[in-house]
């Protein structure tokens, strides 16, 4: 075949560029060539796994390291892959604001969490939170920075007077989370949004309940958004990953935080997180439609004492919802709290609900396309004794369901026959 009609992309070695020419085939193997990056763009995303990158010049290593020219040296510091994530939610956090936005992708929700709290607070300082806060983020408040000398204010996150009356001259930060885990409780984001602003405190929301597809804190007047990226943004329970995207100046400072304390996204975890993006829109829409006929068909059951659910009339803040909330999406988290009849009561009642399913399944997490259920004092909100859970609104017997992509009907006959179980 001449030279002419070999296919252009077919890889050749001519004799004497075999590498390293003469040198040991342990330097030959490491040194095999590459070919040139190609000119076309992909149209799916690359996926650079690759710990480190090579430098023509120790100078322009330094330079980029330094932050003084632009590129990549370690994915601990920053990885292209894992920089598309964070861009894709940063373009979808953005809709509707006003401001320039920024993010940074981390391997967990826990980390983006965190690393916020531990580059908003110091020694001496106050967070003003929920007292239906996540579990984790509790977890974060009671046991790691009060050792550090923050002290902390639970509040219902619901009551905006409350929260104003709250922040002293100390506050570091007001944490909020768009739906409540798992009271479904919602933030007047607005209206906390302004009371921040008046104090001169970030607002920081953690919105992975809602994703953007449901809610976008910033067009709301949030500083910070947070993300447990493993829920809704992956959507598929393969994965995990966080995120925080927000005003500018905050993301950097959370940036150098990120590199110091390393909690970093892989290359391959991003991969997934920034491919379930594409369908993040689609997903939400299926799993919204589903909870609202699950609470709805559920709502009068005899052995129902208790449902939270946004979409539904009768949620105190069923109206806010409606206003913050994309049309029609009022999220896919259903918490049912199962009458205390029968065998047992309290935490019993919910833990055999629990058992009693057929189709939804008692693991951990949420936003997947399985149903996914967690009784919630015994594994979410473990962190909280009964005065905690008391003043968070949790019931003990509260069962959080994460409603998955099954049809409707099935999920409604299987909980419903879980129900009847218990009485």
């Amino acid at each position: 075949m001449s030279e002419e009609e070999r296919p252009l992309n077919l890889p050749i070695v001519e004799p004497g560029e075999s590498g390293y020419g003469s040198a040991g085939e342990g330097t030959r193997a490491v040194h095999t060539p590459r070919p040139a990056p190609p000119a076309q763009v992909p149209v799916g995303l690359p996926t650079y796994r690759t710990s480190t990158f090579e430098f023509e010049t120790a100078q322009q290593y330094a330079d980029v390291l330094g932050d003084r020219e632009g590129g990549y040296t370690y994915s601990r510091i920053d990885n292209p892959t894992a920089d598309a994530f964070a861009l894709g939610v940063a373009a979808l956090e953005a809709h509707g604001c006003d401001r320039t936005v920024a993010a940074q992708p981390f391997a967990s929700g826990m980390a983006a969490i965190s690393t916020v709290l531990l580059t908003l607070c110091a020694a001496g300082k106050h967070v003003v939170a929920p007292a239906a806060a996540y579990g984790g983020t509790y977890g974060v408040l009671e046991h790691i920075l009060a050792r550090f000398g923050v002290d902390r204010t639970y509040v219902d996150g619901t009551d905006v007077e409350a929260v104003r009356a709250a922040i002293t001259d100390r506050t570091a930060v007001v944490w909020a989370e768009t739906i409540a885990n798992p009271t479904t409780a919602v933030a007047d984001l607005p209206a906390l949004a302004a009371v921040c602003t008046e104090a001169g405190v970030p607002l920081v929301v953690d919105s992975t309940f809602a994703s953007p597809a449901v809610c976008r804190p910033l067009a709301w007047g949030a500083d910070l958004v947070v993300h447990s990226a493993t829920k809704y943004l992956g959507g598929h329970s393969d994965v995990t990953g966080g995120v925080v995207a927000g005003d500018v100046d905050l993301v950097a400072r959370v940036r150098r935080a990120r590199v110091d304390l390393g909690g970093s996204l892989a290359p391959d975890e991003a991969f997934l997180l920034h491919r379930g993006l594409a369908t993040l829109p689609v997903r939400m829409a299926r799993h919204c439609e589903t909870a609202l006929a699950v609470a709805e068909a559920l709502a009068g059951h005899p052995g129902v004492e208790r449902i939270d659910y946004p979409g539904l009339p009768g949620h105190p803040q069923h109206e806010l919802a409606g206003k913050l909330f994309d049309a029609g999406r009022y999220g896919a988290v259903v918490t049912i709290t199962p009458r205390s009849a029968g065998r047992g009561g309290g935490r019993d009642a919910g833990l055999r609900l629990c058992d009693g399913l057929r189709v939804a399944r008692v693991a951990t997490s949420l936003g997947g396309v399985h149903t996914l259920v967690s009784h919630v004092a015994s594994t979410t909100h473990r962190q909280f004794d009964d005065a905690a859970l008391a003043a968070a609104g949790i019931p003990p017997a509260a069962v959080r369901f994460s409603i998955g992509l099954e049809d409707a009907e099935d999920l409604i006959a299987d909980i419903a026959g879980a129900l009847d179980r218990l009485t």
